[in-house]
């Protein structure tokens, strides 16, 4: 399981704002290339965003399905991305004296990611992890900013 924080200089309802709005999933995750849709009612428990991954042209399209939506404190979420498996994202979101502290926790879940030993994958994933850190705190204080 690979563990990420940072702290971010908005509050924990600009992240969510940002985590809420389906549509801006590309702009923070890392390896997501496109968005295809958003089911109504995103980010509620059970609905799904459509987005791909990779660069063109080795693309594959991916599922995201929200499994906790507890704004402005926790969010769940289970990208499907075949044929790499699943995997399973939590943020967890807690005020902070400069803002915000921001917490992801990943870890594959099923399918053949879930074979490659933790010693050899959760360095990549802590590493991509870092870099959607920073893309959703740039978004998130962005968007406060000029919100």
């Amino acid at each position: 399981m690979a563990k990420n924080v940072r702290i971010m200089h908005c509050t924990p309802e600009d992240v969510f704002d940002v985590l809420g709005d389906g549509w801006l999933f590309t702009t923070w995750v890392v390896g997501a290339s496109r968005m295809r849709g958003a089911e109504p009612g995103w980010p509620a428990v059970g609905k799904r965003l459509h987005h791909s991954f990779g660069v063109w042209p080795f693309v594959i399209d991916d599922v995201t399905t929200s499994l906790v939506w507890d704004a402005p404190r926790r969010m769940v979420m289970q990208p499907k991305g075949w044929p790499l498996g699943e995997a399973r994202v939590e943020l967890a979101v807690e005020p902070h004296p400069r803002g915000c502290k921001v917490t992801i926790v990943e870890d594959a879940v099923a399918g053949p990611a879930t074979y490659v030993p933790g010693f050899l994958l959760q360095p990549l994933v802590w590493i991509r992890n870092r870099e959607t850190l920073r893309r959703l705190r740039w978004v998130a204080t962005g968007r406060a900013r000029n919100g």
